[in-house]
């Protein structure tokens, strides 16, 4: 890769996640070394956890433990501040060719995360990464940054008729 690009997957349907972690199996297969962030998922029993801990294309960090909708905002921000540290170091460390942020835009929009780091976070990344971030509500002045922006946008989906998230398909 000359010159690492930035991708975005946001929007209200289902899918973002799914689709950055298919972008790093890609990349991984290439023999690209990748890493994949999360913002309060707080859940090492997704199915990526256990694909990754057993097969180790890439790795998964999170630093969330717990249910990020019940966790008081106080843990959350100190989490949210421990990943972006971690980015930091991550970025500088010129160890992967693609990072991806999942569910970053979540961070942001539950007031955890202030968009002018994000910002400056793209601005300021190695040519040498490929950036990917994730998650509903991408600001729009995030999104004028990068260079892919995909918007899932949900047409139906069974949750609206009450059918849960299912172990293998949304985790």
């Amino acid at each position: 890769m000359s010159k690492g690009l930035v991708h975005i997957y946001t929007g209200d349907g289902k899918g973002k996640t799914t689709a950055a972690l298919g972008l790093a199996l890609r990349a991984a297969g290439q023999g690209l070394r990748v890493i994949v962030i999360q913002f309060l998922k707080g859940d090492s029993d997704c199915g990526e956890h256990k694909f990754t801990l057993k097969h180790q294309p890439f790795e998964v960090v999170q630093f969330t433990e717990g249910n990020c909708f019940t966790l008081p905002p106080e843990q959350l921000r100190n989490d949210v501040e421990k990943t972006m540290d971690f980015i930091a170091e991550t970025m500088a460390s010129g160890r992967y060719q693609m990072i991806i942020l999942d569910e970053i835009f979540i961070a942001i929009k539950r007031g955890l995360l202030d968009t002018s780091r994000v910002i400056d976070l793209i601005r300021n990344k190695p040519d040498s990464v490929e950036l990917v971030l994730t998650g509903r509500n991408a600001p729009p002045e995030i999104m004028e940054l990068a260079d892919y922006v995909t918007e899932m946008q949900m047409k139906k989906h069974p949750y609206t008729n009450g059918i849960k998230g299912r172990k293998g398909i949304e985790y």
